[in-house]
């Protein structure tokens, strides 16, 4: 099947991707890992076609909305965040409810989840108490990337535990723009130094945090002057406090990219134009944490944002607090997006953020080019420190128990 394949696509696959297509049909559960450029998604939408071929049943699916369209974007089939998948809806209470349970499990013969390092072991057990026994899932993601904002480390413990076939992915392909990034990255995963030789991958030097703030300002200043969107560009800083914060540089950057006039007061913190973020799931106006737009029109009693997708929604001055300022985000937010630029301090004043698996995560967001500021010690702490916060889960254990 994986030969017949190739020869319609014109595409030979590499060995290490042909063993993750072959254990997807031949297992009931397979995890796909590997870094950037490695062919992950050549190994999805080859399972798409070669199993949809079979008359399968495919759901595609990824932990956050903006993952979700770039998975659909890539493989050209639909895809869903999982919440969506599984038709979770809030309820008074505040609590959230999934249609899709045991009761009532998902019409599907494979499911396969991208982006799995993002899933906390909660949203974990809906799914898997959803999926019908003898489907087929497939879990995809980048196991050196930050663990999940919520409790546990679910893709870490399941390659722990040794129990179900897991395909990495090593081989590095050339890549059209992006090759200085992903070598880089690559790099950074191994405990090395970044090589700088190129404007794609570039280090503008600060001495402090003060200094380098001013300098993320005018770089953002210098692209909106060669004609890029604040939309294509992303800050990402590890932490919330200090100058180079997301609090601090999300309003330096709006004073001085979108100012106040009288044209355009400022309402709750917030002015036309701005670039927003939602905070908190929302299924009823169908935007989701983390989603990125643009606010197109604010009054006292209301504001409209504008998402990437074109997509208008309207915000009562009551749930205004739904939104946050977007200039500026954290690495944790960022996960499961791309942006063409990434500009990220790395000052010593993030020293107790300054980890290895943070640095790689912001690195692999960028498409076009990745900037960073701040000084040289805090990068190689950054790079040098690959000690993480150990979660304690036991789940790596269980399933060596029961499986």
């Amino acid at each position: 099947l994986v030969s017949i394949w190739e020869e319609e696509h014109e595409v030979t696959l590499a060995q290490q991707q042909r063993d993750a297509v072959i254990a997807s049909l031949l297992h009931g559960v397979v995890i796909l890992t590997g870094g950037p450029g490695t062919g992950k998604t050549t190994v999805i939408r080859s399972m798409i076609d070669i199993m949809g071929k079979q008359g399968l049943e495919i759901l595609l699916a990824a932990p956050t909305g903006r993952a979700a369209k770039r998975l659909s974007e890539a493989t050209g089939a639909p895809a869903a965040t999982v919440h969506r998948m599984l038709e979770a809806q809030g309820r008074e209470d505040g609590e959230m409810h999934f249609a899709r349970d045991a009761e009532c499990m998902l019409e599907a013969d494979v499911v396969i989840i991208d982006e799995v390092s993002m899933m906390d072991i909660v949203l974990m057990q809906h799914l898997l108490s959803a999926v019908l026994p003898g489907s087929h899932i497939v879990f995809v993601g980048d196991a050196d990337q930050l663990p999940a904002v919520g409790p546990g480390s679910v893709l870490k413990d399941i390659l722990r535990s040794g129990v179900f076939p897991c395909v990495r992915l090593t081989q590095i392909f050339r890549q059209n723009n992006r090759g200085t990034i992903v070598l880089n990255a690559h790099a950074i995963n191994t405990g090395t130094m970044p090589t700088f030789t190129g404007n794609d991958f570039s280090f503008v030097s600060a001495v402090s945090a003060e200094e380098a703030a001013k300098q993320v300002l005018s770089i953002c200043q210098s692209l909106i002057e060669e004609g890029h969107s604040v939309m294509d560009m992303q800050v990402l800083s590890p932490m919330r406090r200090e100058a180079c914060g997301v609090d601090a540089l999300n309003r330096t950057l709006q004073e001085a990219l979108n100012p106040e006039t009288e044209d355009n007061a400022s309402i709750a913190g917030f002015r036309s134009g701005d670039k927003v973020m939602q905070i908190r799931n929302d299924y009823t106006k169908n935007v989701f944490n983390g989603d990125v737009g643009r606010i197109v029109w604010i009054d006292t009693e209301k504001l409209i944002v504008q998402y990437t997708d074109d997509v208008d929604v309207t915000y009562t001055r009551d749930e205004f607090a739904s939104l946050t300022l977007a200039y500026v985000m954290s690495v944790h937010k960022s996960q499961g997006s791309e942006y063409s630029t990434v500009i990220l301090p790395l000052v010593r004043a993030h020293h107790i953020m300054l980890q290895r698996n943070l640095l790689y995560t912001a690195v692999t967001r960028a498409k076009k080019r990745v900037i960073l500021v701040g000084d040289r010690t805090a990068l190689f702490t950054a790079v040098s420190n690959d000690r993480t916060r150990r979660r304690y889960t036991l789940l790596a254990e269980r399933l060596a128990e029961r499986i």
